[in-house]
């Protein structure tokens, strides 16, 4: 099993930045592809960004392509988003998410294919 919380969420202004963590406790984070997904009222959760296990290859939303971005600490057993240029649209909860992968090149963009969810963490962007 693997416990994953995530924080850092808050509220901001349009253009300014956040940096979202989430810690991973009960197995090895670098056996897991790992990605962040989001949910804005009224909305199904939707795909932001996701890491291969090693942090080499990530793969991001067309809505956050330039603005946001996926690291990873394997040693801190934590994932984390970078948050560029916040819109008003990107308001929304935001979960991080993990699935055991042995291969060290999935970068998983589908709900169903992860296993383990943090319980997610407010983001609010004001105009």
């Amino acid at each position: 099993q693997v416990q994953l919380v995530e924080s850092g969420g808050g509220s901001v202004q349009a253009g300014g930045s956040l940096r979202l963590s989430c810690a991973a406790s009960g197995r090895t984070l670098s056996n897991y592809a790992t990605g962040w997904f989001r949910q804005a009222p009224g909305k199904e959760r939707e795909f932001v960004v996701s890491s291969s296990r090693s942090g080499d290859i990530t793969v991001a939303a067309d809505s956050v392509k330039g603005r946001f971005t996926i690291s990873r600490d394997n040693a801190k057993n934590t994932v984390y988003l970078q948050m560029n240029s916040l819109k008003p649209e990107d308001t929304a909860v935001y979960y991080c998410a993990a699935v055991y992968r042995a291969s060290y090149i999935s970068t998983p963009k589908s709900r169903s294919e992860y296993d383990y969810w943090g319980q997610g963490t407010q983001v609010t962007v004001s105009s």
